[in-house]
């Protein structure tokens, strides 16, 4: 069975589609679903991909129900990610920009100052309204929500742990885990986080005031977001990373480089190639520990808050697979075939709780293809054709391979890239740092990567995610107008590039 989910791993690094197999081609060792009375789906977990998940079971006839133990529809996502992230950056941005922007455009303002129980407010406002909105998805889909904590007793038969007391036992035909990450602790258990002044994501939400120092432990996604927000809101912030370079897995080499001079230009200090070995709190103070990554000297960092960004890991707490006979790999993620279908037959995983990249965009399409599965026997995700993008200013967006993927495989490529310098409406918005970079196949002109560091870099990529998907040329780009004048044209601009020759460069 790990074979099988390694081969599917390995088709999706090669940019090809998932194989769609003959449904319950893979028989639980368990025997087959129950024909027993109850649900034809249950969900379970309420994040991104479950609730997409049950809501299309409903849409596709299916008598469905969801099990979620937080109270609130949404995942970590709606509730403590990427939702309330993205209302602190945008509200924290809009106050950057009218104390050190503002007046250069010819507004002035007098007395800006930072109301930050406001603003909390307005991002826990955001949150609410969104969980509320899907609640209502559920009532008008017929979906059944069960609020409380799921167990299997079988494979076809969960005991749910009821919030407002009780017990009750669901059984369904088909089951989809959708349980999701969790934070993941700090490696070797050497810094403890009590989500007061060293937090996780979730206590860098909800910080109460705004520390004079800040270290973040971890480079990526989330730790650069988070940085940049109370870089914004006036700490000094100290990014600490493992590696060489910014941005996390799958982000271009060329693009990394780009964006830690933009970010450091804004005041966030990188620490890159170092290793935390420790923290100590002390007199309302935290120290770390840190060396070389590779060993040398020690050095001590001081801050008033630490966030401890070292990545997610996948959450199935409390589930009992083994009454259902479920496997998880060495890392603690459930085992999958190219249908999302666990060891069991009747039982599907969705989601971070799986292999590949922890998004919730990833985690959607998962949880429609998983349905479509049990409802018809086929299903599609392309996993080449996912996009991630980085919430911070300028933004950052990429999907495909990079040009470390291309040298890597010997694809011979060509660049086209597009500065935002030369794009009228970047010039006219002030707002000219980063480019757009194409990477076409040199022999066919196909697309292979497509990489932004910019402005409205994360709406931008929606049109790259669509060429990859339908096997677009630079040229096919390059040939489509685009309206002018829009910061869509620097798009256009790089595909032209790729292809022949950019007017406007």
């Amino acid at each position: 069975m790990l074979q099988i989910q390694r081969v599917a791993r390995q088709n999706a690094s090669k940019g090809g589609r998932r194989i769609a197999v003959k449904a319950g081609s893979w028989q639980s060792y368990r025997g087959m679903a129950s024909s027993s009375e109850g649900y034809d789906v249950v969900v379970i977990g309420g994040g991104p991909g479950g609730y997409v998940a049950a809501i299309k079971a409903a849409q596709l006839g299916l008598k469905t129900a969801c099990v979620e133990k937080r109270g609130a529809l949404g995942g970590t996502c709606l509730n403590v990610g990427c939702i309330p992230s993205k209302a602190m950056l945008n509200n924290s941005h809009l106050y950057h920009q009218a104390q050190h922007d503002f007046k250069k455009r010819g507004i002035d303002v007098d007395g800006i100052s930072l109301n930050l129980p406001q603003m909390l407010k307005a991002k826990t406002d955001a949150v609410t309204g969104l969980t509320k909105g899907i609640e209502f998805l559920f009532k008008q889909n017929k979906v059944d929500y069960i609020k409380g904590s799921a167990s299997f007793v079988n494979a076809n038969k969960l005991s749910v742990d009821l919030l407002d007391g009780g017990k009750q036992e669901v059984d369904s035909k088909n089951f989809v885990i959708a349980t999701g990450s969790e934070v993941a602790p700090f490696p070797g258990g050497a810094i403890t986080i009590d989500e007061q002044q060293i937090v996780s994501s979730t206590g860098a939400l909800d910080l109460q005031k705004v520390p004079e120092k800040m270290v973040v432990i971890g480079g990526g996604i989330i730790g650069l977001e988070m940085g940049s927000v109370w870089s914004r809101l006036g700490a000094e912030v100290t990014v600490v990373e493992f590696l060489g370079s910014i941005g996390g897995v799958g982000i271009d080499g060329e693009v990394s480089k780009q964006f830690q001079r933009l970010l450091a230009k804004q005041g966030l200090k990188f620490k890159l190639n170092t290793k935390v070995l420790s923290a100590e709190k002390k007199d309302g103070k935290v120290y770390l520990q840190a060396e070389a990554a590779k060993g040398g000297k020690e050095e001590t960092l001081e801050a008033d808050v630490v966030l401890v960004s070292v990545g997610r890991r996948p959450y199935t707490d409390g589930l009992n697979l083994e009454a259902a006979g479920v496997e998880k790999d060495n890392k603690g993620r459930i085992v999958i075939d190219d249908q999302f279908t666990t060891s069991v037959s009747n039982i599907k995983c969705i989601g971070d709780v799986t292999f590949g990249p922890m998004l919730a965009h990833k985690a959607e399409e998962e949880g429609i293809a998983a349905v479509e599965f049990i409802k018809h026997g086929h299903g599609h995700v392309n996993y080449a054709a996912i996009p991630s993008v980085v919430y911070t200013h300028p933004e950052v967006a990429w999907v495909g391979q990079t040009e470390e993927d291309l040298k890597n495989a010997g694809v011979k490529y060509n660049i086209g890239k597009f500065s935002f310098s030369a794009n009228s409406r970047a010039k006219t918005n002030l707002d000219t740092d980063g480019f757009v970079k194409f990477l076409a196949e040199k022999d066919t002109d196909k697309i292979l990567g497509i990489h932004i560091v910019g402005p409205n870099a994360g709406e931008m990529i929606a049109e790259g995610v669509l060429a990859i998907e339908y096997g677009a040329s630079s040229e096919d780009v390059a040939r489509t107008c685009h309206a002018h004048p829009t910061l869509s044209e620097a798009f256009k601009e790089a595909a032209m590039a790729a292809s022949s020759k950019p007017i406007h460069m």
